[in-house]
């Protein structure tokens, strides 16, 4: 007997409902929202019932739709886990591991562990997608990433979190501006013109919290949304800036005074999962590199 539907079938329809909307499904699969209407479509005439209505803006379940779902997840898990299993008997690590991270990471710590992946394991594919934390954490909930790298702390239930490493925050300046203390403290900067990260980023809370605790309400003459721009205007002796360290390379400490902050500032990265997500080969072996990386950082 055929079975009533496909895999493929079922991840569109759980990936509607819980996003609420077949254009997000769509990006979250990769593909485009007609190939996720026709899954959901062939799902439907082949269970002969409607599954999905129209709930004002957003879509919810039909009575049939949410029997469904239960199923249909305890389904999708049991594959991953059948998968992973299959993979275990492969004579080399392979596939594919979807992971998100801030852009800081993704530029300052990613690129030599993956060149490290990619010659050890040619067959395991990582694909990477930046963001902010809480996208991030969304994207892995709802299992669109397979895990992610993240500024802490984070609350789901739905997740897994641990610590990799500990980023320190430090002052910069113009190595040709006048010379910062040895630490800098929140009044040192006061009168300064301050280039920081836009509003909204945890970066930018961070250091605005950081001020404020000194007594110095952060008034930036600037705010961008890359670092590398930051880093670029500093260096042009446009003003000074708060950075997380893990975003100076050597180059950069060249053109660039660099000091300690006191009291100290720092962010926590931690590595998320789903709880029920099969630790599959490949997974084993991009958090085995994350963790090692981030010890010698």
């Amino acid at each position: 007997m055929a079975l009533p539907f496909t895999f493929d079938q079922l991840q569109a329809f759980i990936l509607v409902l819980d996003t609420g909307s077949f254009s997000v499904a769509a990006e979250q699969l990769g593909v485009t929202q007609p190939a996720v209407s026709a899954q959901v479509r062939e799902l439907e005439r082949k269970a002969g019932l409607r599954l999905i209505e129209r709930v004002g803006r957003t879509v919810a379940p039909t009575a049939a739709g949410t029997t469904l779902a239960g199923h249909a997840r305890g389904l999708l898990d049991a594959g991953m886990q059948a998968a992973a299993a299959v993979s275990s008997h492969a004579d080399g690590v392979q596939g594919t591991v979807r992971m998100g991270t801030g852009a800081t990471a993704c530029l300052h710590l990613l690129p030599a562990l993956l060149r490290q992946i990619r010659s050890s394991h040619p067959a395991l594919h990582v694909v990477v997608t930046t963001g902010n934390t809480d996208d991030i954490v969304r994207r892995v909930e709802l299992n669109a990433l397979d895990l992610g790298l993240v500024t802490l702390p984070v609350a789901s239930r739905a997740l897994t979190v641990s610590t990799a490493l500990t980023d320190a925050f430090v002052a910069v300046s113009a190595v040709q501006a006048p010379a910062l203390p040895r630490t800098v403290t929140p009044k040192n900067l006061a009168d300064k013109p301050l280039i920081l990260f836009e509003p909204g980023t945890n970066t930018r809370q961070r250091t605005e919290a950081w001020l404020l605790a000194g007594g110095v309400r952060a008034r930036p003459t600037m705010e961008l949304g890359s670092i590398e721009a930051i880093k670029q205007m500093v260096a042009a002796g446009l003003g000074c800036s708060i950075l997380p360290a893990m975003a100076l390379r050597d180059a950069d400490r060249t053109a660039l005074q660099v000091r300690p902050l006191r009291p100290a500032l720092s962010r926590e990265l931690g590595i998320i999962m789903r709880q029920d997500k099969p630790l599959m080969r490949g997974m084993q072996v991009l958090v085995a590199a994350l963790l090692a990386s981030a010890a010698q950082a």
